[in-house]
């Protein structure tokens, strides 16, 4: 009992630890954003309490992210990149996880592996070839651009395989026999029954394309196209890096996807288990 009680407690302080040294860059890049330039490199060294609670607080870095730097644009932008690719990018990859796992057809178990291999293929080891093809394709500068090679995934794919797997093939053959077309099985059927899968690849879709940075980087040169990420490059200058104001700009890159991940969270959770276990 005293072993049990002591490795708990152990355990506890541990978990507490890793809470505190993953959190600690937020709460700091917050209090930092209510401050001025000045403040954050007056109370940097040595440290104490100031080095994180600011001493005259201020939301002039939040004023001068939107209005000096037009924050606004790249939110909007990333916002209208995330919802085109959860829509059509959850839409194709369900409707091809439903003939992997629905389905018999020549050459299936192949053509799965080698889609299964993409996901642990590096983005980086990819991105020029995929320029050159975006290049010839007239897709730089565009919407399109950005959101097309993000679509199909392998690992949204397997988890939509998993999940299709386990429902039971009586109620779908049921549908058939009643006359039920494959779009009707699908929209009717397995949609409606699929909910936490389908919420965790929204997830993950959505979080993939609100952290990217290389391909939007590279593929939207335009600066009225920019996403948040890469937008946060302008606040280093050759005078100096706007801190307080990166800071505030950091702020509110993580609060969206903070606000729409913690309240969807367990399913998410329940989406990428039932992946794993039952398949």
């Amino acid at each position: 009992m005293k072993r049990s009680k002591a490795s708990t407690v152990l355990l506890y302080a541990l978990l507490i630890i890793l809470t505190i040294i993953m959190v600690f860059p937020l709460v700091y890049s917050f209090f930092s954003s209510l401050r001025t330039n000045e403040e954050i490199f007056r109370y940097i060294s040595p440290l104490s309490v100031h080095t994180l609670i600011p001493v005259n607080f201020t939301v002039e870095a939040y004023v001068r992210v939107f209005r000096d730097y037009g924050f606004l644009q790249p939110i909007w932008n990333t916002l209208a990149v995330c919802i085109l690719s959860v829509f059509f990018g959850c839409l194709i990859n369900s409707v091809a996880a439903m003939a992997f796992a629905m389905m018999d057809f020549k050459g299936k178990k192949l053509i799965y592996s080698v889609i299964l291999i993409t996901f642990m293929i590096p983005f980086e080891s990819i991105s020029l070839p995929m320029y050159r093809i975006a290049y010839k394709l007239n897709l730089l500068n565009t919407f399109a651009g950005i959101v097309l090679p993000g679509l199909a995934s392998g690992m949204i794919l397997f988890l939509f395989v998993q999940f299709f797997k386990d429902i039971p093939k009586e109620i779908l053959e049921a549908a058939i026999v009643d006359g039920a077309s494959l779009r009707h099985l699908f929209f009717r059927i397995i949609f409606p029954m699929s909910g936490a899968v389908f919420v965790t690849s929204a997830l993950m879709q959505f979080m993939g394309q609100w952290n990217s940075y290389l391909w939007p980087l590279l593929v939207a040169q335009s600066k009225s196209l920019r996403l948040i990420q890469t937008r946060l490059t302008d606040f280093n200058a050759e005078e100096g890096t706007e801190w307080a104001a990166k800071y505030a700009a950091m702020v509110v890159s993580a609060i969206i996807p903070l606000g729409l991940f913690l309240p969807l969270q367990k399913y998410y959770v329940a989406g990428v288990t039932s992946g794993s276990i039952k398949g």
